[in-house]
């Protein structure tokens, strides 16, 4: 069961390591490249901001983005700025997120994210833990996926084997860490892939920042997965 306020304390405390991070960081190093293709760890650092101001308008009631050309436009606009200016943009708009999510509110209700995707507000919370997390990874500073907690690394390979479980470009497959197993892809109607590793490795193919070298395979190739 979901626990949005157990996950908004989980937030807060991944923020401030985010924080706490970057604030070791200089302008020339906040410039360059990330672990994500084209973008430096600016653009990582404006995402995060203006993700925390989306998930406002989502738990209030608006449109996520206005659409998706000006979302982009608004982490390229930021991208190049200093890094007092990020470290500024990230503590006020979290605190805005804090704020947002303090306010009394229906947990229960349905919302709308980009593209039409629809979620329990309850699950939002989480979903931030998430953006925050891997591009905390993202940014290629230090912190990588072996440093995050048990808890978390579980929590996300099942949101993204469910995300992945019923496609039809995604044979049946089952991932195990070797004690906990996870089954997706398309239902099973004959002999299954597996994909056997360390719980890091697993999140990280899964979530497309690592290209499953380290992951062993039986009863097939390692599946290509659709981006997300």
């Amino acid at each position: 069961m979901i626990d949005h306020a157990h996950d908004l304390v989980s937030v807060r405390e991944a923020t401030e390591r985010l924080l706490n991070a970057v604030a070791e960081l200089d302008d020339a190093s906040a410039a360059e490249p990330s672990r994500l293709p084209g973008w430096s760890r600016g653009h990582v650092l404006a995402h995060l901001a203006r993700n925390a101001d989306a998930l406002v308008n989502v738990l209030e009631g608006r449109p996520m983005y206005v659409d998706g050309a000006t979302r982009d436009a608004d982490i390229e606009r930021d991208a190049p700025r200093p890094l007092d200016a990020h470290l500024a943009d990230l503590r006020e708009s979290a605190a805005r997120l804090h704020a947002a999510g303090a306010a009394p509110a229906d947990w229960s209700r349905t919302v709308e994210l980009r593209n039409g995707v629809t979620d329990s507000a309850s699950r939002l919370p989480f979903r931030r833990w998430v953006e925050v997390e891997l591009h905390h990874v993202d940014l290629g500073i230090g912190y990588d996926l072996e440093d995050l907690s048990a808890e978390f690394t579980e929590r996300e390979i099942d949101f993204l084997a469910d995300r992945f479980a019923g496609h039809p470009d995604v044979p049946p497959t089952r991932l195990t860490d070797g004690t906990r197993a996870w089954r997706t892809g398309r239902q099973a109607d004959g002999p299954e892939t597996t994909v056997t590793g360390a719980p890091a490795d697993l999140l990280g193919w899964l979530a497309g920042r690592r290209d499953g070298a380290a992951l062993t395979v039986g009863g097939g190739p390692l599946p290509a997965l659709p981006p997300l």
